[in-house]
């Protein structure tokens, strides 16, 4: 018996009993798992971030190490989320392991601000992505003037909300293709900047690299490692489908372990083709780095494939992002009675369809939001990074705290080196959420400190939680033994 089969919760039950056909089931292999994790995790951020970390970095050295670490540091933050995810294999993901760390109200408040900012509002981001890129390439033929990344946007959140709301292999059968896609449009630039741009001329200054930053700024390995580490984030993402994995009690650890290192090196040869293809000086100065690294390879053409390319990207995460925030809906849905609808696992599909339904009317809601408001919605986005890292933070706390716990738990994975790599992993969380609240602090945001948006999420949630009255009761039940599938 698979642990999935245990109960819809695997430790508590939901807020009224299920059938086995109406909870999450194994459905998703070893290649589905990780074409979603790597699909949510490369962005459109790939394409901008290796020019701000040049700028960033001393020397061409220095910039590989850098994003050479971190992947290191995802490897280290994969393995611990490893274990929780065999231990606690359940639609919640991080949702569910902060429930049994510090109770339903750390959890709810997780939930709250996952639902309406961090993952609907990446959603929404994304598919403003999608549409600009998309309008360079294909300009929207309906609507005034203008609109037309604005109606992508929408009406790709639509279409992929519909293939998900269909069962879980139509969704993880597109993330299969789209992430394909993507990885084969990296590759292309790697092979056009090494086959066909010729290397630039070298820089005259050259000696000058110890003592500043490609760009001309002083050299700081501190914020050139939070651009690296947000083009890594989203690998986390995986807790949320541990419950359908076929052989989760040994794919997961398989599915995170060869992600990472599959991104690490795709983003290490990104930043090869960049500098191989403009520099140091070059990719520091780049407004469009990989439309540049194109550009000198094929011509005035290669814009229009990354463009597409770009488009494809977002695509791709917006696809995974959909699968995977779904089910922390679920979750809320199957824990506080008056958010039950929340809670209903269409078993026929595999999929929780009323969280999809509703996190994308959310999407839309957010696109028309993002409309009105432009940059100033992706600026509120943004400023809620130090609430995700908060949570983010307890989550790798709550190893420490659930191994004490409950001691006697099978695991079946267990973090090698611990607890020193489990330390490693929370200090580089501590580290990222003193670093995006520094940030946060530093800007506003209609004339008020940013750091207030974060802090008006958390709040709406605290006081939504009297109104949401008692958790449904836990039922705790025992995890079966894992069969071989």
């Amino acid at each position: 018996m698979d642990p999935t089969d245990a109960a819809p919760t695997a430790h508590g039950a939901p807020a009224a009993p299920a059938t086995a056909a109406a909870r999450p089931q194994p459905a998703i292999g070893l290649r589905a798992a990780v074409a979603l994790i790597v699909g949510v995790v490369i962005g459109a951020g790939i394409f901008k971030a290796p020019s701000i970390v040049a700028s960033l970095s001393p020397s061409a050295g220095a910039m590989f190490g850098m994003w050479l670490l971190g992947g290191v540091v995802s490897l280290i933050g994969a393995l611990c989320y490893a274990e929780l995810a065999t231990a606690y294999p359940h639609a919640g993901g991080d949702y569910h392991f902060l429930q049994r760390a510090y109770g339903r109200s750390v959890a709810f408040l997780f939930g709250w601000a996952r639902f309406s900012v961090i993952t609907t509002g990446s959603i929404a981001l994304l598919g403003f992505v999608f549409g600009d890129y998309l309008q360079q390439v294909l300009p929207f033929p309906l609507g005034p003037p203008g609109a037309g990344p604005t109606l992508y946007a929408a009406a790709i959140i639509v279409v992929l909300t519909l293939v998900n709301v269909r069962g879980i292999r139509a969704g993880a059968a597109t993330q299969t293709w789209l992430t394909l896609l993507e990885v084969g449009g990296l590759l292309l630039i790697v092979a056009a900047a090494a086959l066909l741009a010729d290397p630039p001329a070298p820089a005259p200054a050259a000696g000058m690299a110890s003592a500043a930053g490609a760009g001309g700024s002083s050299p700081s390995y501190g914020m050139a490692m939070v651009f690296v580490l947000l083009t890594y984030g989203g690998w986390n993402e995986a807790a949320y489908i541990s419950a359908e994995v076929r052989d989760g009690r040994r794919n997961m650890a398989r599915a995170l372990t060869l992600s990472v290192l599959l991104i690490t090196g795709l983003y290490l040869l990104v930043a090869w083709a960049c500098w191989h293809t403009l520099g140091m000086a070059g990719m520091a100065s780049s407004e469009a780095l990989a439309a540049d690294v194109m550009r000198r390879a094929l011509g005035p053409g290669g814009e229009a494939l990354i463009a597409l390319l770009v488009a494809v990207s977002a695509l791709t995460s917006i696809n995974a992002t959909m699968i995977v925030g779904a089910r922390s809906s679920y979750a809320l849905g199957c824990d506080w009675p008056r958010l039950r609808r929340l809670g209903r696992w269409d078993g026929a599909r595999g999929t929780p369809a009323v969280a999809m339904l509703v996190q994308g009317l959310a999407a839309l809601l957010l696109v028309a939001l993002g409309a009105g408001f432009g940059s100033g919605f992706r600026a509120m986005v943004e400023f809620t990074a130090p609430v995700f890292w908060l949570f983010f933070l307890l989550a790798g706390v709550s190893l420490f705290v659930l191994r004490r716990r409950e001691p006697d738990l099978p695991r079946p994975f267990r973090v090698p080196l611990f607890p020193l790599l489990p330390l490693l992993f929370c200090a580089t969380c501590a580290w990222m959420l003193w670093s995006s609240l520094s940030y946060v602090f530093s800007q506003s945001l209609g004339g008020l400190n940013a750091a207030w948006i974060g802090v008006a999420v958390l709040a709406a949630g605290l006081l939504l939680l009297p109104l949401l009255g008692s958790p449904a009761p836990q039922v705790p039940v025992p995890l079966a033994p894992s069969k071989e599938n």
